[in-house]
């Protein structure tokens, strides 16, 4: 059996999302903010899926729940239902360009923000305009960055 190697880049790198994530912007960019986490699950699930997986998405999002005192389990249930999704084409992901996995990515973080707004929509809590879409647009277009650094630290440290 293969030895992994790895596991503290891989760790370091959510432990970095989270801080991005949950980082105190200014009132009139908040919206702008990208998701930060989500970015970072999709490489590391397209890359190792056989490392990184839906517990890991749960994990993830029980500990953004807690940092950002929402609801327990809304970003679990989100990220688990996006690395569900992830997970079923991530061999496409693979052979698809960055245009086109920019664009799968807008529609992932289009679909975390969707349920995490249905969510508070249930409970009385939600904004009522479609600007909660907005860090699916920005997401989308830093994914080819995060992409090219994610993937320069996993060849560096041999993250496998």
């Amino acid at each position: 059996m293969a030895q992994r190697s790895g596991t503290g880049v891989i760790l370091v790198s959510f432990i970095v999302a989270l801080i991005l994530s949950t980082l105190p912007l200014p009132e009139n960019i908040q919206s702008w903010r990208p998701e930060w986490i989500l970015l970072v699950l999709f490489y590391w699930l397209v890359a190792l899926p056989e490392r990184i997986g839906i517990g890991t998405a749960w994990c993830l999002g029980i500990v953004l729940d807690v940092l950002e005192g929402s609801l327990l389990g809304l970003n679990a249930l989100a990220l688990t239902v996006v690395a569900y999704i992830a997970l079923l084409f991530y061999q496409r992901v693979r052979m698809f360009s960055w245009l086109q996995q920019a664009l799968f990515v807008f529609a992932l973080v289009g679909l975390n923000q969707i349920l995490c707004h249905w969510v508070k929509g249930i409970l009385g809590s939600s904004v009522q305009t479609w600007t909660f879409l907005i860090p699916a647009f920005v997401s989308a277009l830093l994914w080819p960055w995060v992409f090219v650094l994610l993937r320069g630290l996993r060849r560096n440290f041999n993250v496998n």
